[in-house]
């Protein structure tokens, strides 16, 4: 091969190089200018401890929720405290989201992944000083699988299920990407929010429920936390069914509330004229509460208070050892302070009105009579011993004597 031949491939050689080089520089830019690259932080660097108060934005829906001291609370719902665990949680995947997709998208085509204002739910992470630190923009579900997101199956076969979330940082369309995680705590309703934790029934021994109808109030009592219930004041006739009240046993050991209501109508709630409940337990603890009438949703106004007479001194036993005295007033002291702090807990519930699930109280939602023991009507097939051989039906045919 000539010299001058060898110098010209070696010069269109470098040319050919140098234009797929910038094509490759080109479509890199792309790809960074789109949301970062691949794996990178959707909001780069967040400082967590740096957050003081997250506002959630939908439509004309809006989130507050801060931090005073050491706890959080929600704003709309008059300052009830926040989920902390969930909360944290939250802002911890904010700070760690990462690109799994990035989206090269102009504004028009926004709309289609719900990435617009009303559409879409808009996250701001702001410091003490009240100053927004990151806002992200949180749009439609990315979906796997075909179809919609809500005819998934979770156990599989078939049918979508979403896998991730397109996202925008601010209102920057350059930086639209989809995300490996649906964020499905990214809405603005405010119960989802609120810290869950409720009052704990522990070992109940007298239940007293008392209705507007004196004829349809009951009192059940029991000797110790294991033994069996038994009607106060039962009349002639009235027999206690104990299958019926073996329920009362575990009443309120794990309620649960779906909201709290904040400046709450007594009167259109019906708690002007409440289902009146005394619960006491075995420690000593004096569970009150009023219940209202049933919602739409058939969860029902409650209002609770709780008081307690505990022993502030141990008795030692008639034959107990020196030795052993220290461990047992240990264990005791110990309790005690458990008991305390349950007490504590448990009486800042007094300053709210809860909407607690039918489940969580219909022991309490019972009348008198629906506690005692079936009876069958007489004469009727079945009512006696041998399942209706006292009073057999006779057939005679026509001139039978």
């Amino acid at each position: 091969m000539k010299s001058k031949q060898f110098l010209l491939l070696l010069a269109a050689a470098v040319v050919l190089g140098g234009g797929g080089l910038m094509v490759l520089n080109s479509k890199k830019a792309d790809y960074q200018a789109s949301s970062g690259q691949m794996g990178g932080k959707v909001l780069g660097e967040i400082d967590v401890n740096a957050v003081a108060a997250i506002r959630l934005t939908q439509g004309t829906n809006a989130l507050n929720i801060a931090k005073s001291g050491d706890s959080w609370s929600v704003k709309e719902r008059g300052g009830y405290p926040a989920n902390f665990g969930e909360l944290a949680d939250f802002v911890r995947k904010l700070a760690d989201l990462k690109v799994a997709q990035p989206v090269k998208v102009g504004p028009s085509r926004l709309p289609m992944l719900e990435l617009t204002q009303g559409t879409a739910t808009t996250v701001e992470l702001m410091g003490a000083d009240g100053k927004t630190l990151k806002t992200l923009t949180v749009g439609k579900k990315h979906v796997k699988g075909g179809g919609a997101a809500e005819e998934s199956s979770p156990f599989g076969g078939g049918g979508a299920f979403p896998d991730g979330r397109y996202v925008m940082v601010g209102t920057d369309v350059a930086t639209v990407a989809v995300v490996g995680d649906p964020l499905t705590g990214a809405n603005p309703k405010a119960e989802d929010w609120i810290a869950k934790e409720f009052i704990k029934v522990e070992l109940p021994v007298a239940v007293t429920v008392t209705r507007a109808e004196a004829t349809n109030s009951f009192r059940l009592t029991r000797t110790n936390e294991f033994g069996d219930w038994a009607l106060a004041d039962a009349k002639a006739g009235e027999d206690l069914d104990k299958n019926k009240a073996a329920g009362f046993s575990s009443i309120l050991s794990g309620p649960s509330f779906s909201d709290v209501i904040i400046a709450p109508d007594l009167k259109a709630l019906g708690l002007d004229q409440p289902v009146e409940t005394v619960v006491q337990t075995a420690a000593g603890f004096t569970y009150k509460l009023r219940v209202g009438k049933a919602s739409a949703d058939d969860s029902y106004p409650v209002q609770v208070s709780v008081d307690a007479s505990l022993a502030k001194e141990r008795t030692p036993g008639k034959d107990e050892k020196p030795e052993d005295k220290t461990k047992l007033d240990k264990e005791f002291a110990d309790k005690l302070t458990k008991q305390q702090e349950k007490l504590k807990a448990e009486q800042a519930f007094s300053a709210w009105t809860y909407s607690v699930s039918k489940w969580s109280i219909d022991a309490f939602l019972k009348n008198r009579g629906d506690l005692f023991a079936d009876k069958k009507a007489d004469g009727l097939p079945g009512a006696g011993a041998g399942g209706g051989a006292e009073n057999p039906l006779k057939f005679e045919l026509p001139g039978a004597k």
